[in-house]
């Protein structure tokens, strides 16, 4: 997919940030949409169903935390990247954007090259509907790609993208440990700075979704995905 098909929403009650950012984004081809607040961020969303939306936290009214899980409601906008466009450095943020929803973070002020940088690296996440499918498992859970759901025992469960990233990561080959390291990068990507705690944070809230036995800690080392047989 080339820069010039795909729509990234920038939203943002500064009007220099969109001016910077919007220009910055259309300069490398990308199709911009701007909003000044919550609202018309989700009226736009809903029009246009953009692959990529920087959101920015602090805005008056609704805020880009509930901004973002109003969006996630919207059944249309499943495979939509969400990152968070913030001043802010406090781990709570950060904590509350994903439990919200948000699939990153991008820190302002922040350098173009760097930005086009995160931008190209979060798109490169995006799965279109034809790079999609549904994944049998033995286990008794069932990973569908194209619903972004997981279904166990003939229940559905809905999941936050970094959540399904990171089940889907681990799941795709029982029993091998994944380190920090390659669970960051392959799940955060290299350009994305998040700590260990983000990693056990995601961890702890799968285990209570779909079970406390199928991730399993390797002390010092990171997390592996055990079947309920024990087997690959």
């Amino acid at each position: 997919m080339t820069p010039e098909k795909q729509t990234i929403l920038l939203v943002d009650d500064e009007p220099d940030i969109l001016t910077f950012i919007g220009y910055n984004l259309k300069k490398e081809g990308y199709h911009v949409l701007t909003a000044r607040d919550g609202q018309e961020a989700i009226v736009l969303a809903r029009k246009h169903e953009p692959h990529l939306i920087i959101l920015d936290v602090m805005m008056p009214g609704m805020d880009g935390i509930e901004t973002c899980r109003e969006l996630k409601r919207i059944p249309t906008l499943s495979r939509t990247i969400i990152t968070f466009l913030t001043a802010r450095g406090e781990d709570y943020s950060q904590l509350a954007g994903f439990d919200a929803g948000g699939d990153d973070y991008i820190a302002k002020p922040i350098k173009p090259s760097l930005l086009i940088s995160r931008v190209k690296a979060l798109l490169r996440r995006y799965h279109s509907p034809d790079e999609t499918h549904a994944s049998e498992s033995e286990t008794g859970l069932r990973i569908d790609r194209e619903r972004y759901v997981v279904i166990r025992d003939y229940e559905t469960i809905v999941l936050p993208r970094k959540e399904f990233e990171l089940l889907c990561l681990l799941h795709s080959k029982p029993l091998r440990v994944f380190t920090r390291e390659e669970i960051l990068s392959e799940v955060w990507g290299n350009q994305v700075i998040v700590g260990d705690r983000t990693i056990d944070v995601h961890v702890r809230k799968l285990r209570e979704k779909i079970g406390q036995d199928h991730i399993q800690t390797v002390k010092g080392v990171g997390y592996k995905y055990v079947p309920a047989n024990g087997l690959p």
